[in-house]
C-alpha cells in the first residue's frame, strides 16, 4: 500500500508563516513516529510531504515543498498514493479541509470522519454531544455572563483551539472582565476550571467502537495564567478504569476512526472530560514503546483488530515501561 503522511506543520501548510518552526518540533515527533511505525509493516511505501526550511532525513519518499508550489506538489502526491494519514489541528477547520480533500480524490482516509472532526473541533460541540450520552464533560459557555454566579476560577480558549493554545486561567470574574474587554474574540468559549490531574486516553476507534491502548499523564502548568503544555508520560497510568468511558465516547462520536485522543482531569469525583482530539496526538511519539506493539499496524488492520479484540482487553501492563514524548 502507497501511504502518504501528511503532517500540516512541517509538510507545507505552513510555508509562509514564521510560527511554523517553533511548532515543528510537536509535529515531527509524531510524524517520525508514524513514518518509523509504517516502514516497518512489509508492503508499504510511505511518501512524506516537507517544508524546504526543515531537515529532510525521513526513511520515505520525500516530497519538498517550495513557497508557491504546495497546492500542486500536494495534488501529486495524492494521486500517487491509495491512502492518506492526515495529521493536523483543528484550528480554524484545517483538519476538516484536509480531510475533505482526501475524500475529494477517492483515496483511503486513515483518519476520522468528518462528521466526528466537525464535532471535536468545537469546544461546545463536543461537550454537549458528550454530555449527552452521559458523559461528565466541563461545561462549555459562550459568554461570561453565561458563566454561573458560582463558578470564581474560570478558564478561556479558543472554541477551535488545540492543547493548550490560547488558554488563560481567571482566578477571579474582575480579571475575567477586564480581559474580555479587550482580548476577548468571537470564538472564545469558557470553562469553569476543574483541579485534579491532567491525563489522556490513547484511543484506537472504529465505527462507534474502542479500545484503549494507554492512559497518559499530561505535563501541564499554569504560568502567568497561561496553560502550557509540557510534554507527556506515555502509558503512565493505569488504562483500564477508562474503558467503559471510552466506549461512551466512541458511541457519541460514532465518526472517530483509528488513533484519536481524549484529555480529561482525573478528580477525586472521578474523570471529567475536556476534549476529544480525532486524530493522533503527541503521545503517539512514545506509543510504540510504551506498548511494546506497533500502533500503525493497528490502524492498517482496522476494522479487523478491533472485532478481534470485542470480547479481550487490550493487557497494558503500567511497570513494562513509561515513555516521555515532547
Amino acid at each position: 500500500m502507497r501511504i502518504l503522511v501528511y503532517e500540516y506543520i512541517t509538510g507545507g501548510g505552513m510555508l509562509d508563516d514564521s510560527n511554523m518552526t517553533a511548532l515543528a518540533p510537536e509535529g515531527d515527533a509524531m510524524l517520525r513516529a508514524v513514518v518509523d511505525d509504517l516502514t516497518d509493516i512489509p508492503g508499504t511505501e510511505v511518501t512524506v510531504l516537507r517544508d524546504f526550511r526543515l531537515k529532510a532525513d525521513f526513511p520515505a519518499r520525500l516530497r519538498i515543498v517550495h513557497s508557491g508550489q504546495f497546492a500542486a506538489v500536494y495534488r501529486q502526491a495524492l494521486l500517487e498514493c491509495d491512502a492518506v494519514w492526515p495529521i493536523a489541528p483543528e484550528t480554524d477547520g484545517i483538519l476538516l479541509r484536509v480531510t475533505s480533500e482526501i475524500l475529494a480524490t477517492g483515496r483511503t482516509l486513515l483518519g476520522s470522519r468528518a462528521d466526528a472532526i466537525a464535532v471535536a473541533g468545537s469546544k461546545q460541540a463536543t461537550a454537549a454531544a458528550l454530555a449527552r450520552a452521559g458523559v461528565t464533560v466541563a461545561a462549555v459557555y459562550s459568554g461570561e455572563p453565561d458563566i454561573p454566579a458560582c463558578v470564581e476560577e474560570i478558564v478561556a480558549k479558543p472554541d477551535d483551539g488545540a492543547g493548550c493554545q490560547d488558554t488563560l486561567l481567571f482566578r477571579n470574574r474582575e480579571q475575567l472582565r477586564s480581559w474580555c474587554g479587550q482580548h476577548a474574540r468571537p470564538k472564545t468559549v469558557y470553562q469553569a476550571y476543574v483541579p485534579g490531574e491532567a491525563r489522556s486516553l490513547s484511543l484506537l476507534c472504529c465505527d462507534g467502537d474502542a479500545r484503549m491502548l494507554a492512559c497518559n499523564l499530561q505535563h501541564v502548568e499554569i504560568q502567568e495564567g497561561a496553560f502550557r503544555f509540557n510534554g507527556v508520560s506515555v502509558n503512565a497510568a493505569c488504562a483500564h478504569p477508562y474503558s467503559t468511558l471510552a466506549s461512551a465516547i466512541a458511541r457519541a462520536m460514532p465518526g472517530l476512526w483509528g488513533l484519536c485522543g481524549v484529555d480529561f482531569i482525573e478528580t477525586d469525583a472521578g474523570p471529567v472530560v475536556i476534549e476529544v482530539n480525532p486524530r493522533l496526538t503527541t503521545s503517539y511519539a512514545g506509543l510504540h514503546r510504551a506498548l511494546g506493539l506497533n500502533p500503525a499496524r493497528l490502524v492498517l488492520e482496522l476494522p479487523a483488530s478491533l472485532e478481534a479484540r470485542r470480547d479481550k482487553e487490550l493487557e497494558i501492563r503500567l511497570a513494562e515501561i513509561t515513555a516521555h514524548a515532547r
